[in-house]
C-alpha cells in the first residue's frame, strides 16, 4: 500500500514594508471560526462578555512581567534556568507576534506556557486544536529565536490543571497552515461566510456583530434567527443642563456638582454609554480622557438643543466599511435604491402611526390610501430629486392631519388648546407641537450619529442626504424611518399623557422653545421609547428601539460590504 501524499505547504514570504505580523491569538480565533478573527484581525472589532471580562482577571498575574528571557546562546553557555512571564517576541519571516505568558526551560531548551481561565476540556488530546495551535505558533517563534523547543503547557486556572501538548509534525502543519490561510483572507479583503447554526455562536462576544443568524436568514435560509443580538445593555445616556455644571471623574465614577461645588447628580463610568452636554458645562480634561479611553462619546448641543458634534477617542478600526461606505455613496444606483428603501420605509411607518393614533371615530381611509400610493411612486422614483418631491408630498399629508393624533380639548382641559397644530415649520419653531417635533429630531439625529460613529461609519456622508459642512447626512438617512417611530411618537405621548403642559414653553423673537424642566421630561420620555421592546418583524425576537439601531446600522454595513443583496429596512406592523 503506497503511503498518502501530504498536503504541500504554501508559506507565505517574509513579512516586508508595513504589512503587520498576526498576533498568535489571532491563529486561536482563526480555527476556532476564521470569521471571527477576520472581524477582530483584519476589521477592528471588538465587544466584551462575561467570558472576556473574566479571561483578563484571571490573566492579571500573568500579565505582569517578571523574569529575563536571554539570548538562546547565552542561556546554553550559562545552563540558565529561565522562568519569565509576559515576554513579547515576533518575527519577520513567520509574519508572527505573540506575548507570551510564561516560559519555562533550562539553557536553550524550553516550554512555552499558555493560561486559559476554563476547565481542561474532556477530548482526546486534552486540549482543543485552537489552544494547541496558538500554543504551537509560541514554540515556532522560540525556535526562531534559536531555542530548542519541542512541547508546550496549557495551564487551566479553573481546574487547576497543566496538559502538555507535543509539537509533533501533524501539529506543526496544522499551524503553518493556518498562518498561511488567516494571511491570505486578510489580504483578499473578504470576510468569511458565517457559521450556519453553529452552538458556537451564542457565547461569542462579537454575536452582536457578526450576525450569523440574521445574514443567513436575510440569505432565504428557513432557519429563523436565533435571539442572539439582543442582549440587555445596562450602559444610558447621561444628560446635564444645569447652567455652568462641572462634569469630573472620582475614581470610577462621574461627578455632577454646580459652579459652588454642591452636588448635582452621579453615576458609575460603566453604567453611562455616553454623555450629553446641553448648554454651557464644563468637562475637566481627565474625565474627558477617561470618556475617551473607555470609547464614551461626548455630544455637544446648545442650551436650546441644537446638535453641535460630538466628541469621541480615536475611533473605529473598520476601514473597510468606511471604504465600502464611500464607494456606495458615489455610485448614483447605489444611492438611489438605499435612499428610495429610506423613504418607502419612512412613508409606511407615517401611515401605521396615523392609523394606530387616530383620535375621531371616523377612519381616515383616504388618507391612507393616498400614503400607500405615494409610498409605491417612492418605490419607483427614477431620481434624488424627484424622490424628495414625493417625499415632501407624504409629509404634508401626514402632517396635514398630525393634529388627529393628539387627544381633542374637552371642558376643563383647555389646555390642550395650546397644542394645536396645523402646519409643520422650524427654524425657528413657532408652536409647541413644532418646538418639540424640532428637538425630538435633533435627538434622534444625534443618536443616529453616535451609533454610526459607533459602529465605524463616517456619520457626515450619506446618500440621499447630500453633504454638507456640519451636517450628519448619513444619520440624517438613516433616522428617515424611524421619526415617526421614535420621534413623532414622543410628541404624541407628552401631549396625550399631560407629561408635557403649556407652561413648559418659553416664546422669544417669534420663536417657542420648552423650558429646563419641560425639556428634562421631554428627554425622560424619548430615553423610555428608546428603551421600549417590539419583535422585530423579520427575524422574530424581541429588543429594545436602542438595541435596533445599532442592529440597522450593522445590517447597512452587511450590505455596503456585499454579505446582502439588499438592505433590510425597518417597518412596523
Amino acid at each position: 500500500m503506497e503511503p498518502k501524499q501530504g498536503d504541500l505547504e504554501l508559506p507565505f514570504p517574509e513579512l516586508g514594508g508595513d504589512q503587520p505580523p498576526i498576533p498568535v491569538r489571532m491563529l486561536n480565533e482563526h480555527v476556532y471560526c476564521p470569521r471571527l478573527a477576520y472581524l477582530e484581525w483584519v476589521q477592528g472589532e471588538w465587544a466584551d462578555s462575561a467570558d472576556t471580562v473574566e479571561g483578563r482577571h484571571k490573566h492579571q498575574r500573568v500579565d505582569k512581567p517578571s523574569g529575563d528571557l536571554p539570548d538562546a546562546e547565552t542561556a546554553e553557555e550559562e545552563h540558565a534556568e529561565i522562568h519569565a512571564r509576559s515576554i513579547t517576541l515576533s518575527s519577520n519571516k513567520l509574519g508572527l507576534v505573540a506575548k507570551l505568558d510564561l516560559i519555562e526551560g533550562e539553557g536553550s531548551t524550553v516550554t512555552p506556557v499558555d493560561y486559559k481561565r476554563g476547565r481542561r476540556p474532556h477530548t482526546a488530546r486534552g486540549v482543543y486544536d485552537p489552544e494547541r495551535v496558538q500554543l504551537c505558533a509560541q514554540g515556532l517563534l522560540l525556535r526562531e529565536h534559536g531555542y530548542t523547543c519541542e512541547e508546550g503547557a496549557i495551564y487551566y486556572v479553573a481546574s487547576k490543571e497543566r496538559v502538555a501538548v507535543a509539537f509533533d509534525d501533524e501539529l506543526l502543519t496544522l499551524t503553518r497552515n493556518a498562518i498561511a490561510e488567516l494571511r491570505a483572507m486578510a489580504a483578499g479583503g473578504r470576510i468569511p461566510a458565517p457559521l450556519v447554526d453553529s452552538p458556537k455562536c451564542p457565547r461569542c462576544s462579537l454575536v452582536t456583530i457578526c450576525l450569523p443568524d440574521e445574514v443567513q436568514f436575510l440569505h432565504q435560509l428557513e432557519l429563523a434567527p436565533r435571539p442572539l443580538a439582543v442582549p440587555h445593555h445596562e450602559a444610558l445616556p447621561l444628560y446635564i443642563q444645569h447652567y455652568s455644571a462641572k462634569l469630573a471623574k472620582k475614581g470610577e465614577v462621574l461627578e455632577v456638582t454646580d459652579k459652588d461645588g454642591h452636588m448635582l447628580a452621579s453615576a458609575r463610568l460603566r453604567e453611562v454609554s455616553q454623555v450629553v452636554i446641553q448648554g454651557n458645562v464644563y468637562i475637566t480634561t481627565p474625565c474627558l480622557q477617561e470618556l475617551m479611553q473607555r470609547d464614551i462619546p461626548v455630544s455637544w448641543h446648545s442650551y436650546g438643543g441644537f446638535f453641535f458634534g460630538h466628541t469621541q477617542g480615536n475611533g473605529h478600526k473598520n476601514v473597510e466599511l468606511r471604504t465600502g461606505q464611500y464607494r456606495a455613496s458615489f455610485n448614483d444606483a447605489t444611492c438611489l435604491r438605499l435612499a428610495r428603501g429610506l423613504v418607502a420605509a419612512k412613508i409606511t411607518n407615517c401611515r401605521t402611526q396615523l392609523r394606530r393614533n387616530w383620535k375621531p371615530e371616523e377612519k381616515p381611509e383616504r388618507l391612507l390610501a393616498d400614503l400607500k400610493r405615494i409610498r409605491q411612486q417612492a418605490e419607483r422614483a427614477e431620481s434624488l430629486e424627484t424622490l424628495l418631491g414625493i417625499e415632501g408630498q407624504a409629509a404634508a399629508l401626514y402632517f396635514g392631519q398630525f393634529r388627529q393624533t393628539l387627544r381633542p380639548a374637552t371642558p376643563g382641559d383647555e389646555a390642550l388648546l395650546a397644542f394645536d397644530f396645523t402646519l409643520r415649520n422650524r427654524r425657528p419653531p413657532t408652536d409647541p407641537v413644532n418646538a418639540m417635533l424640532s428637538f425630538a429630531y435633533t435627538m434622534l439625529a444625534r443618536t443616529w450619529t453616535t451609533t454610526l460613529t459607533a459602529v465605524g461609519f463616517d456619520a457626515f456622508r450619506g446618500f440621499y442626504h447630500q453633504p454638507r459642512y456640519g451636517r450628519p447626512a448619513l444619520a440624517l438617512d438613516m433616522m428617515e424611518p424611524f421619526r415617526p417611530l421614535l420621534a413623532d411618537s414622543v410628541v404624541m405621548q407628552v401631549i396625550n399623557n399631560g407629561e408635557v403642559r403649556p407652561s413648559d414653553f418659553v416664546s422669544a423673537a417669534g420663536s417657542v422653545n420648552l423650558d429646563a424642566s419641560g425639556r428634562k421630561r421631554f428627554i425622560a420620555a424619548f430615553e423610555r421609547r428608546l428603551s421600549h421592546e417590539i419583535t422585530h418583524p423579520l427575524f422574530g425576537y424581541r429588543l429594545s428601539y436602542r438595541r435596533l439601531l445599532e442592529l440597522q446600522a450593522r445590517l447597512l454595513g452587511r450590505f455596503l460590504l456585499g454579505e446582502l443583496d439588499d438592505y433590510p429596512n425597518f417597518t412596523t406592523r
